[in-house]
């Protein structure tokens, strides 16, 4: 199995027989195979994010368990490229299309166009507002981003910081589980009764964005005494922002997902925890449900991983398990 990681193509470049990095050593069309290998394609939003990154390595792996050819395609969070880049896999005729869609709304006109070519498909996160699909795995995002939001409760509440008020950066609330991810952090927040003043939706995903929208947080807000960020990458730019305003101390800060920086930061309390999906279980699962479609076995329409809400006192017992499920083994 070979996992490809390669830029949108235009047709015309198509057409020369220009592939791309690696592409031109790998068979496309099912006519042309001179194996009987399995070969799927996996749309991710943008690989710039460690989360997408592990989603694909856990597709990849299960997929080299199988036999089987993937490859990963970045949509570079453009639902255009997105489209383009689904329209070039069915040209090449791949047995299977594994996607996480840019939003939730640009699923639908990928599954149509793979439906027309009868290729199956399976979301992996994300979701979609229509159309059909093999199977969607999903983690439980609001029973997570609720979980990290008692956490953060609980903590400003023993700082009697609990009178304070609370900012969000969210991903995309035109996503599925992002609207499902701050519905949960809400529930615990009023329950904690502790006010929300601000709201930023990201765009680029990166952490000078995140830096930018909570430096503007704490400026309008000075009362402000929580942060949740809802990826993992961005949560460092919230952290920059805090020492950016010397507010580092006076602020707690909340995250969703996990990269390995987590690990000491949670230890030592420089953020108070954080909800982690488990990437690479994901795209195990996601990968096996199109295997499982390819063997005419019965497969559920949706299949929930759970998330893990890490904090200083459970870290290193979760450290083992999270070390590939949520880091992808990449942790040094």
């Amino acid at each position: 199995m070979t996992t490809l990681l390669c830029k949108p193509l235009g047709r015309r470049a198509l057409a020369a027989g220009a592939l791309g990095v690696g592409l031109a050593t790998t068979p496309f069309g099912r006519g042309a195979r001179a194996q009987a290998k399995k070969q799927i394609v996996y749309l991710t939003p943008g690989l710039d994010l460690p989360f997408w990154r592990i989603l694909a390595k856990g597709i990849a792996d299960e997929a080299t368990r199988k036999g089987a050819v993937a490859i990963t395609y970045d949509s570079h969070n453009n639902a255009q490229t997105q489209l383009q880049n689904a329209q070039d896999a069915i040209a090449r005729k791949v047995d299977g299309i594994i996607i996480s869609p840019t939003d939730s709304s640009t699923a639908p006109a990928v599954l149509a166009a793979a439906a027309r070519a009868g290729i199956p498909v399976v979301i992996a996160d994300i979701g979609t507002t229509g159309g059909e699909y093999v199977s969607f795995i999903i983690s439980d995002n609001e029973q997570g981003a609720y979980g990290i939001g008692q956490v953060l409760g609980k903590a400003l509440k023993a700082k009697g910081w609990n009178t304070g008020s609370y900012g969000m950066v969210t991903i995309s609330l035109a996503r599925n589980n992002g609207k499902l991810r701050t519905a949960g952090f809400r529930r615990a927040m009023q329950e904690a009764g502790v006010k929300e003043a601000a709201l930023s939706q990201m765009q680029t995903y990166t952490a000078d964005e995140t830096f930018r929208f909570v430096q503007d947080m704490l400026t309008a807000h000075p009362d402000m005494r929580g942060l949740f960020i809802e990826t993992d990458q961005p949560t460092i730019g919230a952290l920059r922002a805090l020492q950016a305003t010397r507010r580092q101390g006076s602020v707690l800060v909340a995250s969703f997902d996990g990269i390995p920086d987590f690990v000491k930061m949670i230890g030592d309390g420089t953020i108070v925890g954080s909800g982690m999906q488990q990437p690479y279980l994901m795209g195990q699962r996601s990968a096996q449900a199109m295997f499982d479609h390819f063997a005419k076995a019965t497969v559920l329409k949706q299949i929930v991983v759970p998330i893990e809400v890490v904090t200083a006192q459970n870290i290193q017992q979760l450290l083992p398990t999270i070390k590939t499920t949520v880091f992808g083994n990449e942790m040094t």
